[in-house]
């Protein structure tokens, strides 16, 4: 059996009253002129009071503290006014201000206006203006409503909810920190805007993983990225994982990037986007079309130096200008968006409908955009074969 204790001025009182399945060590700051031993027993006497009638008790200045069944430390609260409900198994709090504890150790400092502490010691609630500091990684959390269920290592805040750290700021619905995990979720209508680089992401559901230094993005995320307050590129995936030291964003499952200058969109299922080395990389199929020029090109791999607007392309790469309708099929191609000029190698195909005509070689350049290319041999003596379509 499990005991509500009491201390008045730090002096344990000789005479202990039970109150269910929980300990709760109030701390309460004595006024007046009398002893504390009258305190202590006019205390005790009021509680019993309280426990054998249906009333109320209301207490001032009030410490409250849990602990597991190791005697470690659930939380401790501390309120400027305290009133214990015996019917509904509760403490209402006023203006509680406390610390949460993980395994023995401080994991949470929280503040509100209201909150309830439930008897069975499984469950704090706090409401209005709560802040919730976590020391050790250095996040604050804000809303209007906080849960904490220490047997479940969960702190839950909802209501208005933003995080704030030194690497984002972020805003949702409803915020879930699993402190052993070092992880925080967020779900609903969430926004991180990340500070180094400057990126927005916007997602329903985003698990922070606060040690690692990683956004993951389960479902469909839009990020984007800013030069001063302009976005200058613009990403969408089914899934992403943004690392935050390393400044590199992974899409996954139908992911797009669309660059400002030049106007492109890069799609791919897999893709890696370097923000301080303006790099994209595609291990697997990508397409590339550059919006303004309508010139589309696809490879089996590929790699984007945006600073220098230079495309790689490997493995089965078609280039199709949708002005003219002409095709062009290589093993390698180097794209160059500022003059829209390429250099092919390896088994070219080039394919024009207007005169229509086939040319096959070892290499190619020009430009699909106004049908300007040319196909050369090399010096291992590869031949360009011509071959001109007559209509009959």
């Amino acid at each position: 059996m499990k005991y509500l204790n009491f201390t008045i001025h730090k002096i344990k009182l000789s005479r202990i009253v039970r109150l269910g399945l929980v300990t709760l060590l109030l701390g309460i700051v004595a006024c007046g002129n009398q002893s504390e031993d009258s305190q202590a027993n006019k205390l005790a006497e009021d509680i019993n009071t309280a426990q054998k009638s249906n009333s109320s008790l209301t207490l001032s200045d009030v410490t409250m503290e849990q602990a597991n069944e190791k005697g470690e430390k659930l939380w401790t609260v501390k309120s400027e006014k305290a009133t214990y409900s015996k019917d509904k198994k509760i403490v209402n709090v006023k203006n509680p201000k406390g610390v949460l504890f993980q395994d023995g150790k401080e994991v949470y400092q929280i503040q509100s206006e209201t909150g309830e502490v439930h008897q069975d010691g499984n469950q704090v609630i706090l409401k209005g203006k709560i802040i919730a500091t976590d020391p050790l990684n250095g996040i604050v959390l804000r809303g209007n409503e906080l849960e904490w269920r220490p047997k479940e290592d969960l702190l839950i805040v909802r209501n208005n909810l933003t995080g704030d750290h030194k690497q984002a700021i972020a805003s949702a619905k409803e915020a879930r920190v699993f402190s052993r995990a070092k992880r925080m979720e967020l779900f609903g209508q969430v926004v991180a805007n990340v500070k180094d680089p400057v990126l927005q992401l916007r997602t329903e559901h985003l698990i922070w993983m606060l040690d690692r230094q990683k956004m993951i993005g389960d479902l469909p995320v839009q990020i984007d990225r800013y030069q001063g307050k302009v976005i200058s590129d613009r990403a969408y995936s089914d899934q992403a994982d943004v690392d935050l030291k390393l400044k590199i964003a992974n899409l996954t499952k139908n992911a797009q990037l669309m660059p400002s200058d030049p106007p492109l969109q890069i799609s791919s299922n897999m893709m890696s986007w370097n923000f301080p080395a303006e790099l994209v990389v595609s291990p697997g199929p990508v397409t590339v079309i550059q919006l303004k020029e309508k010139v589309t090109m696809r490879g089996n791999q590929g790699r984007g130096d945006l600073e220098r607007d230079i495309f790689y392309l490997t493995g089965n790469v078609v280039g199709i200008g949708q002005k003219r309708n002409s095709q062009l099929n290589t093993d390698n191609l180097i794209w160059y968006f500022k003059n829209q000029t390429f250099d092919a190698v390896g088994n070219v195909v080039y394919r024009q409908i207007d005169p229509e005509f086939n040319s096959t070689g070892p290499k190619a350049a020009g430009q699909l955009k106004d049908e300007t290319v040319t196909v050369t041999g090399d010096v291992n003596g590869g031949q360009v074969v011509t071959e001109i379509i007559t209509k009959e």
